[in-house]
């Protein structure tokens, strides 16, 4: 069942046409990713934000972003409405999560990414798209998950000393290009959680955009006191990740002494990748 976003309508002007881009079933592949199959985006909770934009070229013509939990930003999640002048662009339609804090921004059919801390999870497709009347244009579109997860497990337990896990990705980014998917930086970043105090293991996530549709790199781990002093550190070499799975690190990571030298790397694609540490 398609899914229905907000109308940001303009008004009719003449030598325009009314176009209206309906986001239709997100494409998710299986994984250890938490949906199956399609989903429509207003039943898909991991979705927070869709931006839409149409480029002529690379000057942008008309963009608008729809916030899940604003209702004032659209009509119906998922289905927009404005109009364009006769001519061709690309159109370019980002379906992705979001916190309070997150910044995104989408410059192009080949710029777009998070300025703030982290990347979230993050579909997106591209489309060529023709005005050649004033006859109003209907457009549908599929997105795809184009995003890697990191997913870190502890077999120890957290000391009462460690407050944050500070992950850093040895390649990679935070932006991409939206019309391959792949990231436009690999030179690595880093992402800090700050896990529940209630919780004495460590359970954490977090994404990345890849160079490639998979990708080899190293990961490391550094468990941190409120101070941001480093406590623990766990390298894990030649991590293998890959767009639209997750990759699952699991091991001893708040005991001193275990060596990087004893880490072993499963890389099975099919039901995510498990990787003890």
């Amino acid at each position: 069942m398609a899914a229905v976003l907000l109308v940001a309508g303009c008004r009719k002007q003449e030598g325009t046409s009314r176009v209206r881009v309906n986001v239709n079933d997100f494409t998710i592949t299986e994984g250890m990713f938490p949906t199956r199959g399609e989903e429509p985006v207003v039943d898909y909770a991991g979705v927070k934000a869709i931006d839409l934009a149409f480029y002529e070229g690379t000057t942008e013509v008309y963009k608008h972003t729809q916030m899940r939990d604003d209702g004032s930003t659209y009509t119906t999640f998922g289905s927009f409405e404005c109009d364009l002048p006769i001519g061709n662009y690309t159109m370019v339609v980002i379906g992705r999560g979001y916190s309070v804090g997150d910044v995104f921004e989408l410059n192009s059919p080949t710029s777009a990414g998070y300025t703030s801390e982290r990347a979230r999870e993050t579909f997106c497709a591209t489309q060529s798209v023709t005005v050649t009347s004033s006859t109003p244009l209907d457009l549908t579109i599929t997105l795809s998950r184009i995003i890697a997860k990191l997913h870190i497990v502890s077999t120890d337990e957290r000391t009462a000393s460690v407050t944050k896990i500070r992950t850093t990705y040895g390649a990679g980014g935070k932006s991409f290009n939206p019309t391959t998917g792949l990231a436009t930086v690999n030179s690595g970043f880093a992402v800090t959680n700050t896990p529940s105090s209630a919780v004495t293991t460590l359970d954490v996530g977090n994404y990345a955009f890849l160079a490639t549709d998979e990708q080899t790199m190293d990961i490391t781990i550094e468990a941190l006191d409120a101070g941001e002093n480093v406590l623990f550190t766990k390298v894990v070499p030649n991590v293998p990740l890959r767009r639209n799975r997750v990759t699952t690190l699991t091991g001893q990571v708040f005991t001193a002494g275990t060596s990087s030298a004893t880490f072993q790397v499963d890389s099975d694609w099919l039901e995510g990748n498990e990787v003890p540490f």
